[in-house]
């Protein structure tokens, strides 16, 4: 459905970090050989569909604003449609994939943990006239980030990051000065944005709350999607960590509802997992998302990389969620990818 949306197909990524360059892409997985970025309006109805076709009664405009509990334990939820009267739904157990402004965390009190400050914020639109882009991560420039994908209806999303206190000066002149964030990060890229790029949306500002984990499980409830963790956006992993933790917890859900295990005991096992799979890529993201000078673990194995095409195909890998971290970071990962890139053993 996302291919039959005209969303491009895309088998090159371009990500760098000053002057190291990674220019490639991950190696297929189970026969997918291409990342697609769709918009959040083509894929939220692709989802939406997709879960009526499974059975799923989906209700529409309907907003939660309270869980039911009884004797302790969360046995379902209050809201209502628009401006019509409160309705009561019950349930064995309820999942809030209600984003990082959470009513179902916030009314179970799931506490937070490894909490990390945001340090930026993001600006974003979409442009024609920019077919041969591609996609496209550039940091290390001033505290200054900025991005593309291409989308459905022949436009490219064109982002940009900068550090969390320009904002104030960021807003007086938006225009001009998303302009000047790319001019600065890649001249050549700037000059053809203002000769072939034709802005066709407002820009849309967005500021993220702190990176987070959640507890995301307790007696009749389960978070699952930012609702549960969060990390800022740099990284763009949001969606895919959301699907896979999703899997993560319908899996589990299954073998409690089927009494294949107790069900406190399979939701305990979601939140181990969940925590100690993102947790490589909670640090990454969190990292590079402050737009400060990387550390020198980073940056030497960044540049490895860049000089081995299987590396970099590997860390691209990594970026697009596909490949787990230890297979790079990793001590006899890290020693194998040392050696393929020729690092002499004194640095």
């Amino acid at each position: 459905e996302i291919i039959a949306a005209k969303t491009p197909a895309l088998r090159k990524m371009h990500y760098a970090y000053r002057g190291i360059e990674l220019n490639g892409f991950a190696e297929p997985v189970d026969g997918v050989d291409a990342v697609y970025c769709p918009r959040r309006t083509v894929l939220d109805e692709i989802l939406v569909n997709a879960a009526r076709r499974a059975g799923a009664e989906v209700i529409e405009g309907f907003t939660v604003t309270d869980v039911v509990v009884s004797e302790g334990r969360v046995t379902g939820i209050r809201g209502r449609e628009g401006d019509g009267p409160e309705n009561e739904f019950s349930a064995t157990i309820v999942v809030g994939a209600d984003g990082f402004h959470s009513t179902v965390a916030k009314k179970v009190g799931a506490e937070l943990y490894n909490v990390r400050p945001a340090a930026g914020f993001v600006y974003y639109s979409y442009y024609s006239g920019l077919e041969s882009w591609g996609l496209h991560h550039k940091n290390g420039f001033n505290e200054k980030w900025f991005g593309t994908w291409p989308t459905n209806g022949d436009v490219s999303m064109v982002a940009i990051i900068g550090a969390k206190r320009h904002l104030k000066e960021f807003r007086q002149d938006v225009e001009a000065n998303f302009q000047a964030v790319i001019d600065d990060v890649s001249p050549e890229m700037g000059e053809q944005l203002r000769d072939l790029g034709t802005r066709v949306e407002d820009f849309r500002p967005m500021r993220y709350p702190d990176n987070y984990y959640r507890r995301a499980y307790g007696p009749g409830w389960a978070l699952v999607g930012d609702a549960g963790y969060h990390k800022d956006p740099y990284t763009g992993w949001g969606i895919t960590d959301s699907f896979l933790h999703g899997e993560l917890l319908a899996e589990r859900i299954h073998q409690g509802l089927a009494g294949e295990r107790p069900m406190e005991e399979a939701l305990a096992e979601y939140n181990k997992l969940r925590d100690e799979e993102s947790a490589g890529v909670y640090d990454f993201t969190t990292t590079l998302g402050e737009l400060t000078e990387l550390p020198p673990f980073f940056k030497a194995t960044m540049s490895a990389m860049s000089k081995s095409q299987e590396w970099t195909d590997k860390m691209l890998g990594l970026i697009g969620g596909v490949v787990p971290d230890y297979e790079i970071y990793a001590p006899d990962a890290l020693e194998r990818l040392y050696d393929d890139a020729g690092v002499p053993e004194s640095e």
